[in-house]
C-alpha cells in the first residue's frame, strides 16, 4: 500500500528497472499518458518524460504544488521552461549532464565525416548502381569552430582530437581557459567564423541563442563551409539557411530542425548539400543505463537530504 506520509516520485521508468533506488519514497511510473498515476500535488520529485515534447513535460506542473526537484533526461531544458512560472518558489531544475555527451558527440563526428566525405551521394549512387569515384574533402587539416562549449562541446572536441584538424576554436557564454586552449564568447564570432571550415552547434536554446545562426552569421562563414547542428533547431533561422543551401555556397548536417519534426513537403528535405537525421543525438543504447544511473543517484541524494547535482535553475 502506498504511504500517505512519504513523498511521491514520478518518473518514466518502472522502479524495478532501476538499481539502487532509495527506500522511503513512493515511486510512480508516468511517461506522459493522459491519466496521471497519482495526485500531482503529492509529487516531490518529477522526472520529466524523455522526448515527449513541451506540452507533455509541463502538463502536470501547475498541480505539483509540493514538488521540490524537476529532473530532465535531456541536456536542454527549453521544453520545460514554459511551465516554470507555474511552480512554487525554490524548485530546483536539473538537467541530464553526463547522460548524452558521448552519444551526441558521436553523432556530431559522424555527421561531419559523412558530409565531408560525400556519404549521402554514395548511398544514392548505390541505389542507382553508380560508382561515384573521385576526390572528396577530408576532416584532416580543416578548421573547426564549436559554438556551445559545455560538456557536449568538450566531448565533441575529444573525438576530433585524433583527426588532425588544423585548428579547433571554442565559443561559449563566458570566456575561460581550458587545457586545450581558450574559450571565446559569442561576441568573438565575427572574427572566428570566416576561418571555420566546419561550424558545430552544441549550444543550449535560450534567448541569447534563439535564431543566433541567421543571415549575418551564415554570411560570415567561408564558401563551402559545413554547418552541423546537434543543438536545437531554433538556434538556426531556417529560411536564412535555405537561401545559403540553395545557392550552393554552404553545406549543412542537421540532427535538429525548425520546425521539428520536419513536416512532409518542407523545402529543407530536398535542399542541396544537406544531410538530415531525426533528432537522434542522444537516442542510443547508451541512454537508458546512463539515465537510470543519473536518476538513482539524484534520488539517493534527495532521500538523504543531500544537494542534488546538475542544478541549472531555481524558481523564484
Amino acid at each position: 500500500m502506498t504511504s500517505t506520509k512519504t513523498p511521491d516520485v514520478w518518473m518514466p521508468f518502472s522502479a524495478d528497472e532501476i538499481e539502487g533506488l532509495p527506500e522511503g519514497l513512493n515511486y510512480h511510473f508516468w511517461d506522459g499518458a493522459q491519466d496521471y498515476p497519482a495526485d500531482p500535488a503529492r509529487c516531490a520529485f518529477y522526472v520529466v518524460p524523455y522526448m515527449k515534447g513541451s506540452q507533455v513535460a509541463v502538463r502536470p506542473l501547475a498541480d505539483m504544488t509540493r514538488v521540490q526537484i524537476v529532473q530532465t533526461l535531456s541536456a536542454g531544458i527549453d521544453h520545460v521552461e514554459p511551465g516554470l512560472g507555474l511552480l512554487p518558489a525554490g524548485v530546483r531544475l536539473c538537467n541530464a549532464k553526463g547522460v548524452h555527451e558521448a552519444s551526441t558527440a558521436e553523432l556530431a563526428l559522424a555527421l561531419i565525416l559523412a558530409s565531408l566525405r560525400g556519404f549521402p551521394g554514395f548511398v544514392h549512387g548505390q541505389d542507382k548502381e553508380e560508382w561515384r569515384a573521385g576526390f572528396y574533402p577530408a576532416l584532416a587539416d580543416k578548421s573547426v569552430l564549436i559554438v556551445g562549449y559545455g560538456s557536449i562541446g568538450a566531448a565533441i572536441e575529444d573525438r576530433l582530437a585524433p583527426f588532425e584538424c588544423a585548428r579547433v576554436a571554442r565559443v561559449a557564454r563566458s570566456a575561460r581557459t581550458t587545457a586545450r586552449g581558450p574559450v571565446h564568447t559569442l561576441d568573438d564570432l565575427p572574427a572566428l567564423l570566416p576561418e571555420a571550415d566546419v561550424v558545430v552547434l552544441s549550444t543550449p536554446l535560450n534567448p541569447s541563442t534563439q535564431g543566433l545562426v541567421g543571415a549575418e552569421f551564415l554570411a560570415a562563414m567561408p564558401d563551402g563551409a559545413l554547418l552541423v547542428n546537434v543543438a536545437r533547431g531554433g538556434v538556426v533561422d531556417t529560411e536564412s539557411l535555405l537561401l545559403e543551401l540553395e545557392s550552393g555556397r554552404l553545406r549543412a548536417a542537421l540532427d535538429v530542425t525548425d520546425p521539428e519534426p520536419l513536416p512532409a513537403g518542407h523545402p529543407l528535405w530536398h535542399a542541396p548539400n544537406v544531410l538530415i537525421t531525426p533528432h537522434v543525438g542522444g537516442s542510443t543504447s547508451a541512454f537508458q543505463p546512463r539515465a537510470r544511473r543519473l536518476v538513482a543517484g539524484q534520488l539517493s541524494r534527495f532521500a538523504a537530504g543531500e544537494p542534488v547535482q546538475n542544478v541549472v535553475r531555481t524558481t523564484d
